[in-house]
């Protein structure tokens, strides 16, 4: 399996990504699902640059505190100059499967399109629940890429791609299994609602044109230059005629610790 590599580079790309129409929709949902309240201790599994953590702390207020959890030390560091202001929050280098933080300590905990690359998907579902006090809530989003309804008319380029792009995560349907794997790991009152991300244009703003150079830069690696070209190609051909299709659903699933 392939994988992204969480670095500088990516690092101010996500950061133009995480700004733009449909990710500040994503972004809006999860906290309305999270309801966050004044005082609380909020975790991020995963918070990347930290959009997240700063607007919980918004919502938390002064008598609360929020952490955030990476892998990558790039992007913490832009986390962390994002709220570099504020006092009561922690970010710590860690991956979804060891959580640096003490059991029972958080009201709640969110994972947003962090699970699916995680191998060890039950271990970091554990580590959630361990992290949370009887009675705390988790909120976890993750893309079933299965879902890609993706219009081509270099139909091998587009399955080829795709192909290819499955390479860069551990579980490419894990929605189809989370609402299972969560109950295993102690949780109840699991829920899940599916949000689609479609467009008709290959424009920055929607979720497929934010991450089209990723994947691009992605196939290339995996397939050749030459195979990501004919692909991306074949896409902003379809744009310029108006043809462009790109449909895809991502599931966001609640669910509680007992109390």
């Amino acid at each position: 399996m392939g994988h992204l590599v969480f670095d500088e580079e990516l690092a101010n790309q996500l950061e133009s990504v995480y700004r733009t129409r449909d990710i500040l929709r994503r972004r809006r949902l999860v906290r309305e699902v999270l309801a966050t309240a004044p005082g609380e201790r909020i975790l991020d599994v995963g918070c990347g640059p930290g959009f997240y953590v700063a607007e919980l702390l918004e919502e938390v207020g002064d008598s609360g505190s929020v952490v955030g959890v990476d892998s990558s030390p790039q992007m913490l560091a832009v986390a962390a100059r994002r709220v570099e202001q504020r006092e009561n929050v922690a970010f710590y280098e860690s991956d979804a499967t060891s959580l640096p933080v003490a059991d029972g300590d958080f009201d709640a905990v969110l994972s947003v399109q962090v699970i699916e690359y995680v191998p060890d998907a039950d271990r970091a579902l554990a580590e959630l629940y361990r992290v949370l006090r009887p009675g705390g809530r988790a909120v976890v989003w993750d893309v079933d890429w299965t879902t890609i309804s993706w219009h081509a008319t270099n139909e091998a380029a587009m399955e080829e791609a795709l192909l290819a792009w499955d390479e860069h995560l551990a579980h490419p349907a894990l929605p189809r299994t989370l609402a299972a794997r969560l109950r295993a790991a102690g949780f109840e009152d699991v829920r899940a609602e599916g949000h689609v991300f479609a467009t008709t244009e290959l424009v920055p703003d929607a979720y497929v044109g934010a991450i089209f150079p990723l994947m691009e830069k992605f196939v290339a690696a995996r397939s050749g230059p030459a195979e990501a070209k004919a692909w991306a190609d074949d896409q902003h051909e379809l744009d310029e005629r108006g043809e462009f299709f790109f449909s895809c659903t991502q599931f966001c699933f609640r669910a509680r610790r007992p109390a």
